[in-house]
């Protein structure tokens, strides 16, 4: 019996947008073992311009790409063009990544001849990718990973295989060979069996905590094979002394309800100074009401979208209610005004009274408030979590902002920035169920290439000092 299609439905109005088979796993790993020898004796300088003309199929195709997007997870257009726009950028940034990061190094020395450092690619890659950002996310893993000279198999979300396609008919038509990206669909069990794969080399991934564990643990006995994780965040905002008070409301909901809060760099909680706490939240809660929630291609355009699809939304439904059971105070309540279609209201809970808050993190617009009364309680209160990813200081001196860059264990520490939006041109990555010290970003090079030392020398010379008989 075949196996179901892979559907994909639009989130803000349940139509199909993308429908087909997932692919056979066996066959996708064989194609990309006897297609990477080929790619990787390419010159360097031959696989950085295909990923130029990579960066050009993606403006030609930009309007529909992020049509696409918009569509399929949600977003609205105008974030949609900004993911467009974040794909082509990384291409440069990745070259200039690979230069910096595994640059050829020679060392002289007149009797032990040349030490020399070169890099060299793993081999058969799987990109498993998420839906928040179902192009930009996997072009992460998959630009530098070309550039080092891997192979790909890209298996998007099953929530967003669209995308995915799109994104790899750009790469074919720069020139890239559609064994070298492979375009894999499918859902989990896909997944599962790429990642068991023995024909593969490494993994990368950008995902959920719990499905970046699993891929861990299945591949805890294979040193051999590298593995990527990026991974979500319960992350936290400080919130301290500052005359910017809206200002800094501005920086809290763009933290806590960009992309519908389905973002892993997302402001889960807010810490709020008990002093201040009248004159913020106020603001915030001000600030959150008059947000646009719409489909993406709305007029006047929304804020916010749907989240991913009606599981997601129920989930969250309930997780509001939980927080509310068990001691949260609602600020602004969790409304869903379309019950069929997975639109969300955002929503600010006060958290401080209860007794045991989940760690987990809420993938959606929820914002949690949590009273303190010094600043080193807001510290332990930001670090009271098993994740690492992001964490920002709103307000505050520099003296407060240096105690709190060397005691937050987060990967990206901010001071009057917003958590969402790291520089492409800068690490990505946390600690903790954040990830695994394998950030992608500027540094995604480390992990898409290991090094080689090498002592030569143009003829052999030793001698054996000691030891010998005469």
């Amino acid at each position: 019996m075949s196996a179901p299609d892979i559907i994909s439905l639009e989130p803000a109005t349940g139509a199909e947008v993308w429908r087909g088979k997932p692919c056979d796993v066996d066959d996708v790993v064989a194609r990309a073992r006897r297609a990477w020898p080929a790619w990787a004796a390419q010159p360097l300088t031959t696989r950085m311009e295909l990923m130029r003309r990579f960066a050009n199929e993606v403006r030609k195709e930009a309007d529909t790409l992020a049509r696409t997007i918009a569509r399929e997870v949600g977003k609205p257009l105008w974030e949609a063009h900004n993911e467009v726009e974040a794909v082509i950028a990384k291409v440069e940034i990745s070259i200039r990544a690979y230069a910096e990061r595994t640059s050829q190094r020679k060392l002289d020395s007149a009797l032990q001849g040349k030490m020399a450092l070169r890099h060299k690619p793993h081999g058969v890659l799987v990109v498993l990718g998420p839906f928040n950002y179902p192009c930009h996310l996997p072009g992460a893993h998959i630009v530098p990973a070309l550039i080092a000279g891997n192979v790909i198999v890209f298996k998007p979300s099953e929530k967003a295989p669209a995308s995915g396609e799109l994104l790899a008919r750009c790469f074919q038509r720069a020139g890239v060979s559609a064994a070298v990206m492979q375009f894999a669909p499918g859902g989990p069990g896909e997944g599962q069996r790429l990642v068991a794969h023995d024909g593969i080399d490494g993994v990368l991934f950008t995902g959920s905590a719990p499905t970046g564990i699993a891929i861990n643990r299945k591949l805890a006995t294979r040193p051999d094979k590298i593995v990527a994780l990026e991974m979500g965040g319960n992350n936290a905002m400080v919130m301290w002394d500052t005359p910017k008070l809206a200002d800094a409301a501005a920086l809290i909901v763009q933290s806590a309800f960009a992309t519908a809060g389905q973002r892993c760099t997302a402001a889960r909680r807010l810490i709020v100074k008990a002093s201040l706490y009248d004159q913020i939240v106020p603001l915030v809660k001000s600030l959150a009401d008059r947000i646009i929630v719409g489909a993406p291609f709305d007029e006047p355009a929304p804020f916010m979208g749907p989240v991913i699809d009606n599981a997601a939304a129920d989930g969250l439904s309930e997780s509001f209610l939980y927080l509310m059971s068990h001691g949260g105070k609602a600020i602004k309540h969790l409304q869903r005004p379309e019950g069929t279609l997975p639109f969300l209201s955002p929503a600010i809970i006060d958290t401080t009274a209860m007794a045991s808050r989940p760690d987990v993190e809420l993938f959606g617009p929820i914002l949690q408030v949590i009273k303190v009364d010094d600043f080193d309680q807001a510290i332990a209160e930001a670090n009271n979590t098993r994740f690492g990813l992001a964490a920002s200081l709103i307000g505050g001196t520099p003296q407060e902002y240096n105690r709190f860059w060397a005691n937050m264990r987060a990967g990206i520490v901010n001071w009057n920035r917003a958590t969402v939006g790291p520089s492409h041109a800068a690490p990505m990555g946390g600690i903790g169920l954040s990830g695994n010290h394998r950030p992608t970003g500027y540094y995604a090079a480390d992990y898409c290439a290991y090094p080689v030392t090498s002592g030569e020398m143009e003829q052999p010379r030793a001698v054996i000092g000691v030891g010998l008989k005469s």
